[in-house]
């Protein structure tokens, strides 16, 4: 199949984009690298592999940017949506998916799609002809280096970590307990691990104190994310640090005491089956006998075999606001674009509505029209709009939707009412959008 489009990288936003485009007739050429060779934090050679956790966040369209984003993509005709909803998980009112499930759908539907041809080769240069770059943060060094040289640009890079993942048989329930926070969705989504006071601290200690992954010498001075910091790193910012973040125990009641805990470690199922449960927001550097020996502490995984420990690897993306136009092409090559994370968005459904944004407006493109970016009163449109010139390029960092990057709504209001209205608005401004595209 002779290709109008070559797209490199078939994660989440490459694999989007693919479909994007060829369910608009388009013929796509998608090149993934895993197969023939692997990266240092992928274990599959599947597309759309999801490497950190295995959630796409809130599903709430009225009160979290993140499920407004869910139901715009949905309303698109997302893939990445599409095989999340066939591959959900319990996980109270967030999305979350059994990622090989998940992985596995996207792979077949790409791969028998009559206008994708999926090719398993890594692609070192910039293509000469139609392109989406979504190779994400985990960019190829030869390829970076022909970004790099097109763009005149030294890439930028931040630090991502990886959570642990736990046998669910080697729990012990007589000690933890299932419940969502305040009883939300089912109201036993998560497990909950109890500590007291002393425990907490001894914890914390440990966390301190515990030997962790030491850095190159190249990789010295870059930082994290914010969004997906160490657990330890936190640790060091204070001793109630991680009390107010991933171990606050508001809203648990332990069902021995009728309490809430001094603090609480929750686990999140990870697959379909329920055998796997990771452990929520315990991303670490920490070196694996240190986890073991540490997270063994935690009453409830005294026992605890782990399917997967914590890591750490190094993304790299580009200075979008400066290099970008608001279509997502490269302003010095523009015959290609970039998605996903590589463009600075962070996040597996940023990612993905990256890719679905670049593959529309390709696609209209090669159609000979012109696609105008979505408004920035929706969610898609406030993600872009930061990526490709709302943000600061002097200081452009990975980052997650938000409200944040909304226009405020206009006139006076209740602090209690904004979500809502900016979520209303959102809705009618991409009604308005599709209407007109």
């Amino acid at each position: 199949m002779t290709h109008q489009i070559h797209i490199v990288g078939g994660g989440l936003a490459g694999s989007e984009a693919a479909w994007q485009l060829a369910e608009r007739g388009v013929r796509v050429r998608l090149s993934e690298m895993r197969g023939v060779e692997g990266t240092p934090a992928h274990q599959t050679d599947q597309l759309a592999e999801l490497v950190c956790s295995n959630s796409f966040r809130s599903d709430d369209p009225e009160r979290n940017a993140v499920g407004l984003l869910h139901a715009e993509m949905r309303a698109l005709g997302s893939l990445i949506l599409a095989c999340a909803d066939a591959h959900k998980v319990p996980a109270g009112s967030a999305l979350a998916v059994d990622r090989d499930g998940f992985a596995q759908a996207v792979t077949q539907r790409i791969a028998d799609h009559p206008l994708i041809e999926l090719v398993r080769e890594r692609v070192d240069t910039l293509p000469a002809g139609p392109a989406i770059i979504a190779t994400g943060p985990l960019t190829a060094a030869p390829l970076a280096a022909s970004i790099a040289a097109e763009t005149g640009e030294s890439a930028l890079a931040f630090f991502d970590a990886l959570a642990p993942i736990v046998h669910r048989d080697t729990i012990d329930m007589d000690l933890a307990w299932f419940q969502s926070r305040w009883n939300k969705g089912e109201g036993h989504d998560y497990i909950n691990c109890p500590m007291n006071k002393d425990e907490y601290l001894a914890f914390h200690a440990g966390l301190i104190a515990g030997e962790k992954s030491e850095f190159k010498e190249w990789e010295a001075n870059t930082p994290y994310f914010e969004g997906c910091m160490p657990i330890e790193v936190m640790a060091e910012r204070g001793v109630d640090t991680l009390r107010y973040g991933p171990m606050k125990p508001v809203g648990l009641d332990d069902p021995r005491t009728g309490r809430w805990p001094y603090a609480v470690v929750q686990l999140r199922q990870d697959n379909a089956l329920g055998t796997l449960w990771n452990i929520v927001g315990f991303q670490t550097k920490l070196k694996h006998a240190e986890q073991v020996r540490l997270f063994r502490t935690i009453p409830g995984l005294q026992n605890a075999e782990f399917a997967r420990l914590g890591g750490l690897h190094r993304n790299t993306f580009l200075n979008a606001p400066r290099l970008l136009d608001p279509t997502l092409r490269l302003r010095s090559a523009p015959h290609v674009r970039f998605a996903g994370q590589i463009t600075g968005c962070e996040g597996y459904i940023e990612s993905a509505a990256i890719g679905l944004l670049a593959g529309r407006f390709a696609a209209a493109e090669m159609a000979g029209t012109s696609l105008v970016p979505p408004p920035g009163t929706t969610a898609l449109g406030a993600l872009l709009g930061h990526i490709t010139g709302g943000a600061d390029a002097e200081t452009y960092q990975p980052m997650n939707v938000n409200f944040g990057l909304f226009p405020p709504i206009e006139g006076k209001t209740r602090k209690a009412d904004r979500k809502a209205l900016m979520a209303a608005r959102a809705r009618l401004a991409l009604s308005e959008w599709t209407a007109a595209a």
